[in-house]
């Protein structure tokens, strides 16, 4: 694996749901640090490193999310099993028999998402989709206090258990939590892109927190960064697998042609000055650029555009099958080429380009 693909693996084999994203900005300010010529954080746990290309020219904000979905812990049963909430958006249909880990006071603990098993579902049964009021996690305990005395306490988080896996396909990657560390991934790789060069403005570059719960950390990092520019980096959803109506696959992006830029969505529409210069530059570098509409969901850009008076934004993410779910499936081109547009919008944003856009 190169090493641009390692810092994807170490990001998304580091446990840390939204609000319990601690171990993950550990491992990020260490990636961070040594490019930036200085961090700065937010009090949600949003972190950013900062370069300084032009300290007269724009502030650039470039971020990802460090948070996944996962569950937390809400309750333990007299058997010993563990009742939760889902943190961030879940489809009820992926999260059954799969491992988890409970990340209690005492260490980590592996459980597995319970079902039943088939040869006792009744006939009907077996036709309904199970309800996450009706999962729970088994750990191996006994009783409540053998879970107790493992560590487990409501509150814990339980996050999904997926090792980062070369596929088949060399280029081609499963892991938990691409959702959104290869957005966090392509902020780092952007500043080591800058290292030695020149770049015409000053270039915040990293990550918030609690993006799953409500773009809430996308709130705090703007206020910290105060910037003229913002986007954000994450993924989106990939329509070239069986199942999708050609009519949605319309609007949707593939794995594996470039990344992509986000049109509509339910948080923003983008700025179209900044799309237009999102999409001159990719031409003009020769960079493949996808686009996506989506009628739900949204990024941090829908945070981001809307502090103080207005901050022109855009989201560009990275198309990524099965996102949301324990194994997501990403391609390493689309990242390659991700970090290149990245790059290359960083170095073109001066305070000319980004006062036109700003002009409406």
């Amino acid at each position: 694996m190169s090493s641009r693909i390692q810092v994807i693996q170490e990001l998304c084999d580091v446990h840390g749901i939204s609000g319990y994203e601690s171990n993950v900005r550990k491992v990020y300010e260490k990636l961070l640090a040594p490019l930036s010529d200085r961090i700065e954080r937010d009090n949600m746990g949003g972190i950013v490193g900062v370069k300084e290309g032009d300290a007269n020219g724009p502030r650039v904000l470039i971020a990802g999310h460090l948070d996944e979905i996962g569950m937390m812990v809400t309750s333990v049963t007299d058997e010993g099993f563990l009742k939760f909430q889902t943190v961030g958006g879940w489809w009820s249909q992926v999260m059954l028999s799969q491992r988890v880990v409970v990340q209690t006071r005492k260490g980590d603990i592996i459980g597995v998402t319970g079902s039943k098993p088939p040869h006792i579902l009744p006939a009907e049964e077996r036709k309904k989709v199970v309800e996450i009021k009706d999962m729970f996690v088994d750990i191996g305990a006994f009783s409540r206090e053998e879970a107790e005395a493992m560590g487990v306490r409501p509150g814990d988080a339980i996050v999904p258990w997926s090792p980062f896996t070369q596929m088949g396909n060399s280029k081609m990657f499963v892991a938990k939590a691409l959702d959104n560390r290869l957005g966090c991934a392509t902020a780092v790789e952007v500043l080591r892109e800058l290292q030695g060069t020149q770049h015409p403005n000053i270039l915040f570059a990293g990550a918030t927190a609690q993006e799953e719960v409500g773009l809430r950390g996308a709130r705090t990092l703007i206020h910290r960064v105060q910037p003229d520019i913002a986007i954000a980096l994450d993924v989106g959803i990939a329509g070239d697998t069986p199942g999708i109506p050609t009519d949605e696959r319309a609007h949707l992006a593939d794995v594996g042609k470039g990344p992509l830029l986000m049109l509509f969505d339910g948080s923003m529409i983008p700025n179209n000055r900044f799309r237009d210069f999102v999409l001159d530059t990719a031409s003009d570098a020769k960079i493949p650029v996808q686009y996506e509409t989506l009628s739900g969901g949204g990024t941090d850009a829908g945070a981001f555009h809307l502090h103080a008076s207005g901050v022109p934004s855009v989201a560009i993410g990275l198309a990524t099958r099965y996102i949301h779910s324990h194994n997501a499936i990403f391609h390493e081109d689309d990242f390659e080429h991700g970090v290149q547009l990245l790059t290359e919008l960083v170095k073109r944003l001066d305070s000319t380009v980004v006062k036109d856009i700003q002009q409406w």
